[in-house]
């Protein structure tokens, strides 16, 4: 794989509750995501300007997807700084479970939420 590819090119968060999640993920990261029928699946999409190169995602709701705590774990961009979004978690609904941790100068921070859902989502940001 050479550097101009993401590792990352997709990713699904599963949801019981596609109008709740939709708002909490709205509300905290200040946002607005399309809801849309696709294949027999609700799907609320994360915005991105741009597919071609760019990573995006969705929150889904389908027989086929569970909301875990134990499931795949993904990072959310927190940038510029992921205090930010953790300040909102708790009033949107969600949980806090590990607060903003500095993991190196190189890498900048990370920290972990529990969405509406249930499931298990880490943050990080360069600061």
């Amino acid at each position: 794989m050479d550097g101009t590819v993401n590792t990352l090119n997709w990713f699904e968060i599963s949801v019981s509750d596609i109008s709740r999640a939709k708002k909490f993920y709205e509300t905290v990261f200040s946002i607005d995501m399309q809801l849309q029928e696709n294949m027999g699946r609700e799907m609320a999409y994360f915005p991105s300007e741009n597919m071609n190169g760019k990573v995006s995602g969705a929150l889904v709701q389908s027989p086929q997807h569970k909301a875990s705590a134990e499931g795949a774990v993904i990072y959310l961009n927190g940038n510029p700084d992921l205090a930010n979004a953790l300040g909102k978690i708790e009033a949107a609904g969600g949980k806090v479970v590990m607060p903003k941790t500095h993991i190196s100068d190189e890498i900048g921070c990370m920290a972990f939420f529990i969405d509406t859902e249930g499931n298990s989502v880490g943050l990080h940001s360069n600061n």
